[in-house]
């Protein structure tokens, strides 16, 4: 009874003094003015680095204090458990005179055992549980971010909020020279930002709340910044969001962390912080920017970035009657899926939707969409060439040829 008291006591002991260092802890790589300096100017992990990454929130703030709490309570336990073992073992063994007590049970061992774990668990529990709760919490936000997983990109739209419409692929752009290959060693000297810099940033404001939706087009992907305490995983079919709030300007890194294929370790995330102002400014002019991409039909788009304008053109013209699922209205409206015109020459798919199309096997006739631009047209063909179960020969139209074909 006298040795459960003193264990009971020094457990609660151990464990409140544990209780006041990771908050210091936090405090302390928290209070970083400028991020880059805690991270040697990377915005990422640092070389030999043998701790969580400096936080950049308060929930990254919380996690690490967190983090740091369950190692000294963990270490406190250890100690004491092994603690009273070696001194047993050594205080009390044979070679000395002593002689093993022989008894069936003590209510006080049995009461200690229990109480003191279950103690500790509720300890750990309760801060744990309030974190995990407000990390869940995306309500009210500032900005809203989609992000797309796919093989080996990230792709991004601006949903609501200041910079609403801005939406582009984040490809990664460390040179295939610093890479190598299998049995090739690479002929440039990497950077310090390998694997980990990109062609288009995800640019935030400081200190407000962003909301990032994820999903992907593929595999499962996980959109992950370590300095923000975040890891969301992008699932095929399914929307999952969480949220950050950035405390520093600077530029922030992570990775795709779920195993999505032979480039995994080639689909980098990056996100630049900035001032209020900053921001506005990046944003009027990443709308100028794309408002004129769009309306130059020499622009050469990717399949992945036409496939994503195309589902908004498709939804938002085509959805109605063809249906989301592109099974049309049995009698009423053609359906899109295993359609003979959409799986056949995408010549022939154009012409349907410049000039419409009176098959006699529907009541109405296919309107034309001329008002439609070049980018429209091409972004809506690819859509549905590459959906359901589509799979032609000819999957991806350019907005030159739909500008072609209007001539």
């Amino acid at each position: 009874m006298k040795h459960a008291k003193r264990f009971q006591s020094l457990m609660l002991a151990l464990s409140m003094t544990a209780a006041a260092v990771p908050s210091w802890a936090a405090e302390t790589a928290g209070a970083v003015t400028e991020y880059s300096k805690a991270t040697g100017g990377t915005g990422g992990p640092m070389v030999n680095q043998l701790n969580l990454q400096a936080p950049a929130t308060a929930i990254a703030s919380e996690i690490y204090s967190l983090h740091n709490l369950m190692m000294y309570i963990c270490l406190a336990i250890f100690i004491a458990v092994f603690g009273v073992m070696f001194y047993s073992i050594l205080k009390h063994r044979k070679s000395l005179g002593h002689k093993s007590a022989s008894f069936h049970e003590s209510t006080a061992v049995e009461i200690a055992w229990t109480v003191v774990p279950f103690l500790i668990v509720i300890g750990m529990a309760l801060p744990a549980t309030k974190t995990v709760v407000a990390m869940k919490d995306t309500s009210n936000a500032d900005i809203t971010i989609k992000a797309t997983g796919m093989q080996w990109k990230w792709g991004y739209d601006y949903l609501k909020g200041e910079g609403e419409g801005i939406t582009f692929i984040s490809n990664l752009t460390t040179p295939r020279s610093q890479v190598g290959a299998p049995g090739v060693a690479p002929t440039e000297k990497r950077s310090d930002t390998y694997l980990m810099e990109v062609d288009n940033e995800v640019v935030v404001p400081v200190n407000k709340k962003i909301r990032i939706v994820t999903t992907a087009n593929d595999v499962i992907h996980a959109w992950t910044i370590p300095a923000f305490g975040v890891k969301q995983d992008a699932i095929p079919g399914f929307v999952r969001d969480t949220w950050f709030k950035a405390q520093h300007t600077g530029v922030y890194r992570g990775t795709c962390v779920e195993l999505c294929g032979k480039d995994h370790a080639f689909m980098p995330i990056v996100v630049r912080v900035v001032t209020a102002e900053e921001y506005t400014a990046w944003a009027d002019k990443k709308k100028k920017e794309l408002a004129a991409l769009a309306d130059d039909p020499n622009k050469t788009w990717t399949i992945d970035e036409l496939k994503t304008k195309g589902e908004k053109v498709y939804s938002a013209n085509c959805a109605v009657c063809h249906q989301a699922n592109g099974k049309g209205v049995p009698g009423a409206f053609a359906a899109l899926d295993a359609s003979p015109v959409v799986n056949g020459e995408k010549a022939a798919q154009i012409h349907v939707l410049l000039n419409g199309q009176k098959s006699g096997k529907f009541p109405a006739e296919m309107p034309a969409w001329k008002q439609l631009s070049d980018t429209d047209i091409a972004a809506v063909i690819t859509y549905t060439r590459n959906s359901w179960s589509n799979k032609p020969a000819e999957n991806i139209v350019q907005p030159a040829e739909v500008l072609a074909a209007r001539k």
